[in-house]
């Protein structure tokens, strides 16, 4: 990645937002870490070179304003997000309108701010990150399938716009990652639930970090300027049924 790249990356202070972080700084960018927990953000971005931005991602106006103050950007990468277990019929209208707004609206925001730098340079990199459950549908997450579902059709349409005006638009589908936040969504399933993750995956475990982190850097690249509107799933082969 050039040394002149700006990335602007939300969701990057822990997990796989962080191993984001380290993988694009590493390979020479200038890294924006725009994060709800700002002391997490702070501490990534002195180790790695980085700046830290407080950011409620829900916030849209406020998504825009520092998406333009901190601009332009080359790269935009949206890592943030919220999920929620519970079977469709226990969920409100409160958690609906709170996935769509993490999840997918604050996509919007980013894009709508970024993009018009982008088409004006003739050079962009957006990379959405969104979930397997976004094409496979998800028995007990449906908003967030919805929510991420949208992520995937709003990048193709994205790509479509753009294709000619040296943008690309992908969307990286991760299955189960090994992070701190999955650790302790599954701690009440104990080992059952997570030995029932490895086994959704063809590679009979859990991905890592870093390997969300290598796609994103690949789709960042000059190497992929020939892939857009597409989805690449990271997740073992989760994606291809067993």
């Amino acid at each position: 990645m050039s040394t002149m790249h700006s990335v602007f990356l939300t969701g990057g202070a822990k997990g796989i937002g962080a191993a984001i972080a380290r993988r694009l700084a590493a390979d020479g960018a200038r890294v924006i870490i725009a994060d709800l927990d700002i002391a997490s953000a702070q501490a990534l971005a002195a180790e790695i070179g980085a700046i830290a931005v407080q950011l409620d991602v829900a916030d849209l106006e406020r998504v825009q304003r520092t998406v333009l103050d901190t601009g332009p950007h080359q790269v935009l990468v949206n890592n943030a997000g919220i999920d929620q277990h519970a079977y469709f019929t226990k969920t409100e209208i409160a958690d609906w309108r709170r996935l769509l707004a993490v999840n997918l609206e604050s996509v919007f925001a980013t894009t709508h701010a970024a993009l018009p730098a982008m088409q004006a340079a003739g050079f962009g990199r957006i990379i959405n990150i969104a979930s397997e459950a976004g094409r496979m549908g998800s028995r007990g997450a449906a908003v967030y399938a919805a929510a991420k579902g949208g992520v995937i059709a709003f990048t193709r349409s994205i790509a479509r716009e753009n294709g000619r005006k040296g943008i690309t638009a992908n969307v990286i589908a991760p299955g189960p990652i090994d992070t701190p936040l999955l650790r302790e969504a599954v701690a009440a399933g104990g080992d059952k639930l997570l030995d029932a993750m490895k086994g959704a995956t063809l590679a009979g475990r859990l991905g890592t970090p870093e390997e969300v982190a290598a796609a994103v850097a690949f789709l960042a690249s000059d190497a992929a300027a020939f892939i857009t509107g597409e989805t690449l799933g990271v997740s073992g082969g989760m994606g291809c049924g067993q």
